[in-house]
């Protein structure tokens, strides 16, 4: 990642004690030098994340926050900007994903799911937009899902919940454009992380692999690479866009593997027209 400045930029990165989250706050201290606030609910896993990071040689602090609770995203958001400074760049990735049928869908599943994954990056990016305006530059991205464009059992809140995400990304970056911000949003497939693999089910992954054209599931340092080119100068001029990382499943349509072992090969052109 290019740095436009002499200062390292300052990264936010909700949910990144475990999984795509860590990744993600990984890279973007190790490969792009960052300052890296690692935002979870976890403030063990939060601060052995941190160190980690630290170890490598890149820069981190710990920060724990409920992304439930707004009062206490204000309060983690206030300590950010007191403790390391207004950040540059925000990565919305803490997320649930409850599964259950429709008719078996509770209330609380419901609010809470739209709680941590749409209300919580709304008011992180917004809250973060007015520091990102004044200094005239500033990189969003969202973790959204396929789930969020295609539709698949069990996934009412969560899949409802990532289709929002993807929705206010695009608001925000429409009218976010003009000063100098981008806000994105990348969509993974399966990914091996423990999350994905409840909801998958988890001896079933093997079945949920199949229906990806490269037959396997993502990592997240996959996922992380790609969220690293949105939040870089190369992406200058690309926002309000949802970057699949999945392998090829929401490219695939109706996807039979082994669909021509064993049958019979044509032999010769065509002569119906028709």
């Amino acid at each position: 990642m290019n740095q436009p400045q002499n200062t390292p930029r300052i990264a936010l990165v909700t949910g990144a004690a475990s999984g795509i989250g860590r990744a993600i706050a990984e890279r973007l201290a190790i490969d792009a030098h960052a300052v890296v606030c690692i935002v979870d609910r976890d403030a063990q896993g939060a601060r052995d994340a941190a160190e980690h990071i630290a170890g490598q040689g890149g820069s981190a602090h710990p920060f724990c926050a409920d992304m439930a609770d707004a009062q206490a995203i204000q309060a983690m958001l206030g300590e950010v900007r007191n403790q390391v400074g207004a950040p540059d760049m925000v990565v919305n990735c803490a997320g649930v994903a409850p599964t259950a049928p429709v008719l078996e869908h509770s209330m609380s599943q419901w609010q809470s799911t739209l709680d941590i994954n749409v209300t919580a990056p709304f008011l992180i990016v917004q809250q973060c937009l007015a520091d990102m305006k004044r200094k005239g530059w500033g990189r969003i991205v969202n973790i959204a899902s396929i789930s969020g464009v295609r539709a698949g059992s069990g996934r009412l809140a969560y899949g409802t919940s990532k289709a929002a995400l993807i929705a206010l990304t695009r608001q925000f970056a429409v009218e976010a454009a003009e000063w100098g911000v981008t806000v994105n949003a990348v969509a993974p497939g399966p990914v091996e992380t423990p999350l994905i693999k409840k909801m998958a089910g988890g001896d079933s992954t093997s079945t949920y692999a199949n229906l990806v054209p490269m037959n396997r599931f993502g990592t997240p340092d996959e996922i992380a690479h790609a969220v690293l080119f949105l939040l870089s100068e190369q992406a200058s001029y690309i926002t309000g866009e949802t970057l699949a990382v999945d392998g090829g499943f929401l490219a695939s349509g109706l996807f039979v593997r082994n669909l021509f072992e064993g049958a019979p090969r044509a032999s010769g052109a065509a002569t119906d027209s028709h």
